[in-house]
């Protein structure tokens, strides 16, 4: 487990981006809010924010809260460790921050369309949990499917390691 809250975000870095992509859930109980989407393109930052753009709601904007509870799941068939992120997430307006992220969507930039079907998301990553799927050595395919299923509902999963880079 990486000793300090820098190792701890590089770490995280490092398996976030090797993922590319998870499921958005806001975990408000608010009427109006931001639905469950899959997100990819995602960047983390070296402050502990990871950004993404999600799906514009019909709704205007303003009627949705500014901040609310964000979970992130993070998978990816092949890898062999998941990750669960708990935060606290805002819908970024600032055409100007909106902007410096455009730069990552490079086949979008022409699109103009595209940044009003789209809204800017970041969430503080304030705790992540961390589970390694696969044991160490040779198991059948079998065994590695029941160890990953088992993971996933969080029954004796193989490694397991909690962060909490905010702090």
């Amino acid at each position: 487990m990486p000793a300090n809250n820098q190792q701890q975000l590089s770490f995280l870095q490092e398996k976030i981006e090797q993922i590319g992509s998870a499921i958005f859930f806001n975990l408000s109980d608010s009427v109006l809010k931001l639905p469950t989407s899959i997100i990819s393109n995602l960047k983390m930052d070296d402050y502990g924010y990871v950004w993404f753009f999600v799906k514009k709601p019909k709704q205007s904007l303003q009627e949705f809260e500014t901040e609310f509870p964000v979970r992130l799941d993070f998978f990816k068939k092949g890898v062999d460790y998941f990750l669960q992120v708990g935060g606290k997430g805002w819908v970024v307006n600032d055409p100007e921050i909106v902007n410096t992220f455009a730069d990552m969507f490079g086949d979008h930039l022409n699109n103009a369309s595209w940044f009003n079907e789209v809204v800017l998301v970041k969430v503080k990553v304030l705790k992540a949990e961390y589970y390694e799927t696969q044991p160490k050595g040779s198991l059948s395919w079998w065994q590695q499917a029941v160890h990953t299923v088992s993971a996933w509902f969080g029954s004796n999963p193989v490694g397991h390691n909690t962060y909490f880079p905010a702090s």
